[in-house]
């Protein structure tokens, strides 16, 4: 991924430290049974001080290396991460829209699955190490034996044939687990977004059995990955115990026969039990690049969805009069206008460019033929399920008449206030846009009427001159707009209400 081949400059640094570690881890066995042939058993003091210092020079050497090789692997993993995630986000946030799935799986992706990733640039680096490692001690052992180096390389041969056949099984899993565990962090975050309105309905039982179904899919595959990842794990280690002890074997009988020596012995059976990390090392990294793929596509399948709109590069002109054309509703410019439509909230992503719609102008300039962004500041619309964030409406609306038209609010987070208050701090932040158009998608279903009626009155003062539709089913809301749209029916709230029954079996039903 390009991602990381963004840090591939601390990936090969990392790589050329770790191999210098496990060489290091490497030679010291060997050091050390050099040390036995040459100075212990002779009895020599002088060479007995100098192998000492060669192998204080190898731990400085390796304790160096594993130091910094380390943190730039962390940093590379970290990074990468990192990088993964801003995309994920800009991808999720960009104007152009596309991207389904609910917020919890969103997250789970630009969590869960960025770490995934990152972690690559921590395994490219353990898998060097690991490699240089059974090299170094394959080397120095094949001079001691022939015999015990062969055995070394056939034995990772043996365990890197055995992770890549049972890493396949894992990376399926894998996928099977991250797309569970998703959909259960998307059933949670729905839920308690809405706990408020299923005390409200007396569900917070079929909310929890609802959320214990997804919560037993994610646990399941969850095990599944976690045993595929035992059996990989467990594999190995019993490979490497029957490598271990088969050095020791071969090692014991050849010195016995006097075909190598003592600290031969010594270094040989060392190395063997050395070997047993970077033979470890590798069924890991074998693993989390199974699990990397499978988080790699889900990345992928995310960043690269389609586009739901497309803006254009032409521009609107700075003096917009505010006047909007959408397939027969027709808005002049400073009028206020309330719709009843029996897909209000369709009409409302249309509005809000959420799906494409040429029809769609401002002041005769089609709004599909300018950027998103540009479009977007010049109609704002402001849609009936509002995310607000953390703060008090002060600092949510700033010092804005807005904030007063709404009626009196509680000086707290936002987080604590009713449902009512909520949504009230959501129409106070739309209004203070003072946009050209501005769009409202029943802004007051969870305001009590006196309140209401405050509302009603304050937005068409604050709004007066500019266009301002409002989406809504409220005698109070629509009875203080310049006109009504019904279908194909249009007039005063009054007129309307006095002589079309259909209407009034919807707005006052």
């Amino acid at each position: 991924m390009r991602f990381l081949r963004q840090q591939r400059r601390r990936v090969v640094v990392a790589s050329v430290l770790a191999g210098c570690h496990q060489g290091g881890e490497a030679l010291v066995p060997v050091v050390v049974g050099l040390t036995i042939d040459a100075a212990v058993a002779t009895g020599d003091l002088p060479a007995l001080v100098r192998w000492l210092v060669v192998l204080a020079a190898v731990f400085a050497l390796l304790s160096f290396s594993f130091r910094w090789g380390h943190r730039a692997a962390e940093r590379a993993s970290a990074l990468t991460e990192h990088r993964v995630r801003e995309l994920v986000v800009a991808r999720v946030l960009a104007p152009e829209g596309g991207v389904g799935g609910q917020p919890g799986e969103l997250v789970h992706v630009a969590t869960g699955d960025a770490r995934r990733v990152g972690l690559l640039a921590l395994a490219v680096p353990t898998a060097v190490s690991g490699l240089v490692g059974l090299v170094v001690a394959a080397v120095a052992l094949f001079t001691m034996s022939a015999p015990l180096g062969a055995l070394v390389l056939v034995s990772a041969a043996l365990v890197v044939a055995a992770t890549r056949y049972l890493a396949r099984p894992l990376e399926r899993r894998g996928e099977v687990e991250q797309e569970r565990a998703a959909r259960a962090a998307g059933v949670a975050a729905d839920l308690v977004a809405g706990l408020r309105a299923l005390k409200g309905i007396h569900a917070e039982t079929a909310a929890a059995r609802r959320y214990r179904a997804v919560s037993r899919e994610s646990l399941t595959a969850a095990v599944a990955a976690a045993r595929t990842r035992g059996v990989l794990d467990g594999a190995v280690t019993a490979m490497t115990g029957v490598f271990l002890a088969a050095v020791a074997l071969v090692g014991g009988r050849l010195a016995l026969a006097g075909e190598i020596s003592v600290g031969d012995l010594v270094a040989a059976v060392g190395l063997a039990q050395f070997a047993v990390w970077p033979l470890t090392s590798l069924s890991w990294v074998a693993g989390e690049i199974a699990l990397s793929r499978a988080s790699k596509r889900r990345v992928l399948a995310l960043t690269s969805a389609a586009p739901a709109v497309t803006g254009g590069t032409g521009a609107l002109p700075a003096d917009l009069r505010g006047e909007v054309s959408l397939a027969g509703l027709r808005v002049a410019a400073g009028e206020h206008v309330g719709v009843v439509a029996q897909d209000g909230a369709g009409l409302v992503d249309r509005l809000a460019l959420e799906v494409p719609d040429p029809t769609l102008t401002l002041d005769g300039h089609p709004l599909h033929a300018v950027p998103l962004d540009q479009a977007r500041a010049a109609v704002v619309v402001s849609p009936h399920q509002v995310d607000l964030f953390a703060g008090t409406p002060r600092t949510t609306v700033g010092d804005h008449p807005a904030l007063t038209a709404v009626g009196a609010l509680p000086d707290r987070d936002v987080a604590e206030l009713s449902g009512g208050q909520r949504q009230r701090v959501a129409l106070a932040r739309a209004l203070a846009t003072d946009a050209p158009v501005l769009v409202l998608h029943d802004p007051t279903t969870a305001v009590d009427p006196f309140t209401e009626a405050g509302i009603a009155a304050a937005l068409a003062a604050l709004r007066r001159g500019r266009t301002t539709i409002v989406v809504t089913t409220s005698p109070t809301l629509l009875a203080a707009m310049d006109r009504v749209v019904f279908g194909e029916v249009t007039g005063s709230h009054a007129d309307l209400a006095r002589d079309n029954a259909d209407y009034r079996a919807v707005v006052f039903a």
